[in-house]
């Protein structure tokens, strides 16, 4: 297995998956299952970098999901220089007095994993830390069949604490590196609403409409999905009639979309909350295709 990436193949799909902590070594993302290119029928490709400026942004590409952006495991009573979990990670080292923000960068010492591939599958067993009574052992699969990616979550909490935080995948996607703007639709299987709507986007309905090119990031949280037991997003670029969906069979917390002039990210979260000796597992299914 190289050391670089990882390799899934099948007569449809290509799935390149970095190896932990090889090339992303930041205190954001988990490094377990970071998929950074998926390529459908030799033909169409989805997956692009959160910046295309050397030494900007996260270093976010591609498939890759994050635990706790907003309900940090530990933070609020590790002290500076202690050490608090991030899961899909390691411990990482409070610096200051300061919130806890994600984008800020933190020392990582991180988890021990063990990998195991099929010739379809590849699966990622983080090896669980004790922190301050937190402790969670964490299996995440990558598979594949037909034109379709799916990653299965199962995490025990072996710890003395209750896990209570949150998780999503940041998809950062542009179908053949095809800039934001006209060409691009965002559906969902009910109405949506969006209150504060960026200007480079309309809605209505069911339907979100990419009408120009933006000129920086925008941000917008997606209400309407509460009546919705089996929720997806699907987005497609109408010119090259080509697109892919996220369906997630677990109850949704919240939806949102990111974007910026070259990548689209539609972000569902999932509420994690597991007691000392239980476990939660949840699963994303990614379907890519042509129309």
């Amino acid at each position: 297995m190289s050391k670089s990436k990882i390799i899934l193949n099948n007569e449809r799909l290509k799935v390149e998956i970095d190896y932990p902590g090889n090339n992303y070594k930041g205190s954001r993302f988990d490094w377990t299952g970071f998929i950074t290119e998926i390529l459908l029928d030799d033909k169409y490709s989805f997956c692009t970098k959160e910046s295309l400026v050397s030494g900007k942004g996260s270093g976010g590409i591609g498939l890759c999901n994050e635990f706790g952006i907003h309900t940090p495991l530990g933070y609020t009573s590790a002290k500076p220089k202690e050490k608090f979990p991030k899961l899909g990670i390691g411990l990482l080292t409070r610096s200051d007095e300061s919130d806890y923000f994600f984008f800020d960068k933190y020392e990582v010492s991180p988890f021990n994993f063990i990998i195991s591939k099929k010739s379809d599958s590849i699966t990622f067993i983080t090896e669980p830390s004790e922190c301050n009574g937190y402790a969670v052992k964490m299996t995440k699969k990558i598979s594949i069949k037909d034109n379709f990616l799916v990653i299965d979550y199962l995490l025990e909490n072996t710890g003395s604490k209750e896990i209570i935080t949150e998780e999503y995948c940041h998809n950062f996607i542009s179908i053949n590196k095809n800039p934001v703007g006209s060409g691009y639709m965002l559906n969902f299987p009910y109405d949506i609403n969006i209150k504060e709507v960026p200007e480079v986007l309309t809605f209505n309905e069911n339907k979100i409409s990419l009408n120009k090119n933006p000129k920086k990031d925008f941000h917008c949280n997606i209400e309407g999905f509460n009546a919705v037991d089996n929720h997806y997003w699907e987005l497609v670029f109408e010119p090259l009639k080509t697109g892919v969906r996220e369906h997630s069979n677990f109850p949704v917390k919240s939806v949102a979309l990111w974007g910026n002039t070259h990548v689209i990210s539609p972000e569902v979260f999932i509420d994690v909350n597991i007691k000392p000796g239980k476990t939660q597992k949840w699963t994303r299914k990614y379907e890519f295709f042509t129309y």
